[in-house]
Parts: structure tokens; C-alpha cells; sequence
């Protein structure tokens, strides 16, 4: 079980007993709230970044769920770069949850959310359908078991820096603790050229292909943060169900230019809308439906 071989390549070695779950993880799709990941369907998750107010939330879930998606995402916890914060660049927490907990209800539509803290969990899965560890969090192993332990659906996003080695231990992790609906989330690296000052990512679309050379769980991306420029979201979108994503999570925002959080990479609810069926299009390319 020691490293023999360490680096940042899986080895035949890692397979066998590193991640022996996640590479044996089952070929059999599987139902998150109705929706099927893991066939030939591809679910949209969608919403603002940060759940801003029980008005703007709700709005937003049902146009989403109106132009197809099948998720509504939003944090009512929201980690940054740094500690300091505003009045507008802040986070909502429980008050947060209770909205998503409205929208799900008024919308009819599941929920994917962030926990950040342990102390939150029970609180996060009564307003959600699966719980997000988020980038910051992907190697927080204690966050990932206990989250693991609830029973919920996970989606576990890559750090920045992670490579997909890193990145399948901490999946480990949770298959470990009895996971058994798992998705993976592509949301960008840290690289030295971006191609615009204010894209911090770059996303990666080589790890989809090369994470189903090992492993069957559901690949996801998240073009609006890995981009961090709206007009740049359509394409990578476009690229990611190319290039053989399993799921999308996009930024929708009814008004993008003031959001409170990260107001360059949302879309506005038109501009999805007519998103979704250009993704549709390239998904019959790919032999797969979006929902």
C-alpha cells in the first residue's frame, strides 16, 4: 500500500490498491432526485453563484427548469480567495438554505448545494439533493467521509491544482464511506497563460476522456468558473459535451453585470435558453440527450 512509484501519473499500482472503488466504480446509471447520470442523458445544473435572495432565487429556478435544466444550483455558503468581504460579496448561510428550500418547492425542481463545514451538514441536506464539496474542500478528507456517511449524492469538484491522480484519492475517500452516487466536476486549472487578465482557469477538458479511461463515475464541468468570462461559457460548454461530458453546471443570473458574486461569468436567462438547445444539438453529435 506505500508509494512505491509517487508522482502526479496513475500507476497500474494506484489502480489495484489506491483506488480500487472508484476504478471499479459500476457501469449502471443511477437516480438523483429522477435524473438519471451515468446513461445516455445529460443533466443540466444551473443557477446564480450565490443565493442572493429568496426572490432571485426562486425566479431563477423556474426559468431554468422552464428552458430544461434539471437541477437549480447556488450557494448559500461561499468560500473565496480571500477573508474579506462587503455588504453585496458576502453569503447568506441559513437563511440561504431556507430560499433554495423555496425555490425547490415553488420550481419543483432538485438542488445542488455547497457544505463547507461539517457543523452545517444537517442543514444542508434538509434544503438539498446533493451536496457539493467544493475545489477549496477536495482534499478536506473529514468534510468528504461525513458528507459520504449522510448517504447523500456528492458531487466533489477538482482543486485548481489538483492532478487527476489527487483528485481520484480524495473520490476514494467517499466510495470508502459507502458513496454510492458520485459525480466528478471539472471547474478549472491554475495555469500560467489564461488568455485574458480575468480568467483565473483554464478548463481542462483532456481530463474528461482521460478520467473515463479509469473510471466509470459521472464526469461533470463547470465552464463559468473555470472560464471567468461569460462570452467564453457557450463555447466551452459546447466543448465540454464534445468532448464527452457526463453533466454541466452553468451560472445563470437574471441580471449577470450585478451579481454579488463573480458578475463576468454568468448568462442571463435568454442567453441559456438558447444555450440549451445548441448543447442538445452537439449532445445528438455525441449519441446523448441533454435534460
Amino acid at each position: 500500500m506505500y508509494n512505491k512509484f509517487p508522482g502526479k501519473d496513475i500507476t497500474e499500482e494506484d489502480i489495484k490498491s489506491k483506488i480500487p472503488l472508484v476504478a471499479n466504480f459500476s457501469k449502471e446509471p443511477f437516480e438523483i432526485a429522477g435524473v438519471v447520470f451515468n446513461g445516455k442523458k445529460i443533466p443540466v445544473m444551473a443557477g446564480p453563484n450565490m443565493v442572493e435572495s429568496e426572490e432571485l432565487i426562486i425566479e431563477t429556478a423556474k426559468s431554468v427548469k422552464a428552458s430544461g435544466a434539471s437541477f437549480l444550483r447556488g450557494g448559500a455558503f461561499k468560500p473565496l480567495s480571500f477573508p474579506y468581504r462587503n455588504e453585496k460579496y458576502t453569503e447568506t448561510g441559513l437563511d440561504g438554505l431556507k430560499w433554495l428550500k423555496s425555490a425547490r418547492e415553488e420550481a419543483e425542481i432538485p438542488v445542488i448545494t455547497e457544505v463547507m463545514e461539517e457543523k452545517h451538514l444537517d442543514a444542508v441536506c434538509d434544503a438539498t439533493d446533493i451536496l457539493q464539496i467544493g475545489s477549496r474542500n477536495m482534499q478536506n478528507y473529514p468534510l468528504i467521509v461525513e458528507s459520504a456517511k449522510t448517504g447523500f449524492p456528492i458531487m466533489l469538484k477538482r482543486h485548481y491544482g489538483a492532478s487527476l491522480r489527487d483528485w481520484l484519492g480524495a473520490a476514494e475517500y467517499a466510495l470508502k464511506e459507502g458513496c454510492t452516487k458520485l459525480i466528478l466536476c471539472e471547474r478549472g486549472m491554475s495555469i500560467p497563460h489564461t488568455h485574458r487578465a480575468t480568467s483565473r482557469f483554464s478548463l481542462d477538458l483532456q481530463v474528461v476522456p482521460a478520467t473515463q479511461e479509469i473510471t466509470n463515475i459521472p464526469v461533470a464541468t463547470d465552464p463559468s468558473h473555470a472560464t471567468f468570462w461569460r462570452d467564453w461559457v457557450e463555447p466551452m460548454t459546447l466543448a465540454s459535451i464534445a468532448s464527452g461530458a457526463d453533466s454541466i453546471m452553468l451560472e445563470v443570473h437574471p441580471d449577470p453585470e450585478n451579481s454579488a458574486v463573480d458578475p463576468l461569468q454568468p448568462i442571463n436567462f435568454e442567453t441559456f435558453n438558447s444555450l440549451m438547445k445548441k448543447m442538445d444539438s452537439v449532445a445528438k453529435a455525441v449519441s446523448k440527450e441533454v435534460i
